[in-house]
């Protein structure tokens, strides 16, 4: 018995010392690998690539049953879950769903698409709170959000999270109704899913005319660099936080072959190959940025 355990033993550190040696030669460059780790030489990244690729078209078919994810799957009851969701997250009260705010957040997007503008305000002046008129909305606290270019309630939600102006709207205390339209249409010639959110607080029907404050709340748009990256970043599913955190370590791999470069046979030395890994390095930052600008295509 002793015998078979010491066996049992032995054969388990040898697999154990089996698979450290092939994670050494993958990721560090040491004299065996000739200081280029496998996993990033050239047939390792291929295969990166292709996975990248494909998680992405099967995320697009999973999510919008469109394999280049180019069809929405935004409506307003969906866009009520995710919202009532982060809010229950916050210890917040939940969101009804009021038909007069749609209406107001349907025409808010009908009139966007027919006089070809982008903004909270038309170019013609008219404000956010007209739409919630001409539905005799009438509020003491309101608010509007808009997104233009996503393909789920998910992405909208995360995005508008993402930016101060818009969270204070998604997550605003003093809330009780919210209105959602998702609607597609031709942008600037472009085909686009614009969505439109109304939040609002009715007048209590015993406030005392005159006392009763009015406030409406419409986010100014992202323009700084570093918010709209933060805002695309932050909004980017669980696919692609998952294909970029494998493109960093790949990054963090060529780096470390970067740095031994001056360890390379030097048959290779004489050769690009000397600068091989920093190569690599610029390639797998671009891949990054591109799995990025593929997964948040949307704009808020």
């Amino acid at each position: 018995m002793v015998k078979k355990q010491t066996q049992q033993t032995k054969q388990t550190l040898s697999r154990a010392q089996h698979i450290h040696r092939k994670m050494r030669l993958a990721v560090v460059p040491h004299r065996s690998n000739q200081y280029r780790p496998f996993a990033i030489r050239r047939y390792s990244l291929v295969a990166v690539i292709i996975a990248v690729f494909g998680v992405y078209f099967l995320n697009n078919t999973m999510v919008t049953g469109d394999v280049l994810g180019q069809q929405a799957m935004i409506t307003p009851q969906t866009l009520l879950v995710a919202t009532n969701t982060v809010r229950e997250q916050e210890g917040l009260n939940d969101l009804a769903l009021n038909q007069k705010l749609s209406q107001a957040a349907y025409s808010k997007a009908q009139d966007m698409l027919s006089k070809q503008y982008w903004s909270h305000e038309s170019p013609a002046g008219v404000q956010p709170w007209k739409w919630m008129s001409d539905v005799q909305y009438n509020y003491s606290h309101a608010g509007e959000n808009l997104a233009k270019g996503f393909t789920t309630s998910d992405g909208v939600t995360s995005a508008w999270l993402a930016s101060p102006e818009h969270r204070a709207n998604v997550l605003g205390s003093l809330y009780q109704d919210v209105g959602f339209a998702a609607v597609e249409g031709v942008l600037d010639g472009k085909d686009i899913t614009l969505v439109v959110a109304m939040y609002g607080t009715p007048v209590q029907e015993t406030a005392v005319a005159g006392i009763a404050t009015t406030t409406f709340t419409a986010p100014t748009e992202q323009t700084g660099i570093l918010a709209v990256i933060g805002q695309k970043v932050q909004s980017l599913p669980a696919a692609a936080i998952g294909s970029i955190l494998l493109v960093g370590l790949l990054g963090g791999v060529a780096m470390a072959a970067h740095a031994s470069r001056k360890r390379l046979p030097k048959a290779i030395r004489s050769t690009w190959r000397h600068h091989h890994a920093a190569v690599k390095v610029m390639g797998l930052g671009s891949l990054s940025v591109i799995i990025v600008i593929m997964y948040s295509g949307g704009q808020i």
